[in-house]
């Protein structure tokens, strides 16, 4: 029967990280797709008996699903809802478009675009551990939509600065749903996690990645950039109609992915969390189509070593910035610049991996080789 389960899991999970690519109904009706894969999961997630654990549908779920959407993060305390912030950024836009646009062709006019962009993926990527990975997408998406760069510059560059986000935001517990589930699992014995635990446990190699993200985002400018007049930038002013049916899509998304979490729960258990460090690192490259908190809520606890706490939540962290479902900051950007699963894959996937063997490198080849390494 578990096995029934399990491969009945695998085909779902089969769908949602590949159908997006390969059929247009499906991409252009991605939050309803995926919808309908968490439901079909948690269903089948419902047959399975683990010790311990409790699995399929439940009011907690569902009442989990309605509620998350709009009590995401927290800010002093204060709860963010993903919902509420794209609905009033996008009715601040929608009555202050003229002097946001304004705004920012006098920043272009001050400073050089090559100055701007590399700058915001940094700044942005290190301040999303404060103000909430939610509120520095949002940012960025109205900045650079409104630059004056051809759409493929301006995926690409998005697509570059949410993973400095992402990443960012893993430094403290202010940043993601991720890092407070860790920082509550961890604050007891051996580990007594604190507000800087994260920061302490992986700043010395999430740090220098956002500067090279900045980096990355340079070059990519300047391969446009070259040659080409100024342009002049323009904000973009949507009906209010839009603004509200765009906050009902990140709703349905963010519900998607607490369906989706909980539905492969069995697979999660029974597999991801009893493999290597090692492995384990390269297994978690799935957080790209889960919930990442997800993740970390069933893979970290005090019974794990600081080499094994490191390396999980960098993998978890960069794995989420390589397709579109896999965080919260490509999910907003993805919707409000049309970015399509395809488009996303082909900048996130290949800087995801590039970045996985970086990393892979720096946090096990010197331990293999009796060399101490910072956890």
């Amino acid at each position: 029967m578990d096995m029934i389960i399990n491969l009945g899991l695998l085909l779902i999970f089969c769908a949602v990280l590949f159908l997006p690519f390969f059929m247009k109904k499906v991409e252009y009706n991605l939050e309803i797709f995926l919808f309908v894969c968490g439901a079909a999961a948690l269903t089948i997630a419902g047959f399975a008996s683990i010790p311990g654990a409790t699995t399929g549908w439940s009011w907690t779920i569902i009442a989990e699903a309605l509620t998350t959407p709009l009590d995401i993060a927290r800010v002093g305390g204060v709860p963010i809802g993903i919902v509420q912030v794209v609905l009033i950024i996008g009715f601040l836009i929608y009555y202050f478009h003229h002097q946001l646009e304004q705004a920012i062709n006098n920043i272009v006019d001050k400073l050089s675009i090559m100055v701007i962009v590399p700058a915001l993926i940094i700044v942005l990527g290190f301040i999303s551990s404060i103000i909430s990975a939610i509120l520095a997408a949002i940012i960025l998406i109205e900045i650079i939509n409104s630059l004056p760069l051809i759409k493929e510059v301006k995926i690409e560059i998005t697509v570059v600065a949410c993973f400095a986000i992402g990443l960012g935001a893993g430094l403290t517990p202010l940043g993601e749903p991720l890092s407070t589930i860790v920082v509550s699992k961890l604050s007891g014995e051996p580990y007594h996690a604190d507000f800087w635990f994260l920061f302490h446990k992986i700043g010395l190699y999430i740090i220098p990645a956002i500067l090279l993200l900045g980096v990355v985002g340079l070059v990519i400018l300047r391969r446009w950039h070259s040659g080409r007049e100024k342009l002049e930038c323009i904000v973009e002013r949507e009906a209010i109609g839009e603004v509200v049916v765009r906050a009902g899509k990140v709703y349905l998304f963010i519900m998607a992915l607490v369906f989706l979490g909980e539905g492969f729960k069995p697979l999660i258990l029974e597999f991801i969390v009893r493999i290597p460090p090692e492995a384990l690192y390269w297994a978690n490259m799935v957080s790209a189509v889960l919930d990442n908190a997800t993740l970390a809520a069933a893979e970290i606890g005090p019974a794990l070593s600081n080499s094994q706490i490191t390396g999980a939540l960098v993998a978890l962290l960069i794995s989420g910035g390589m397709l579109i479902p896999g965080n919260i900051p490509n999910i907003i950007a993805a919707g409000k610049m049309k970015i399509s699963s395809r488009e996303w894959a082909r900048v996130g996937v290949p800087l995801g991996i590039a970045l996985m063997v970086v990393f892979f490198g720096i946090l096990f080849i010197p331990g293999w080789l009796g060399i101490a390494v910072p956890v």
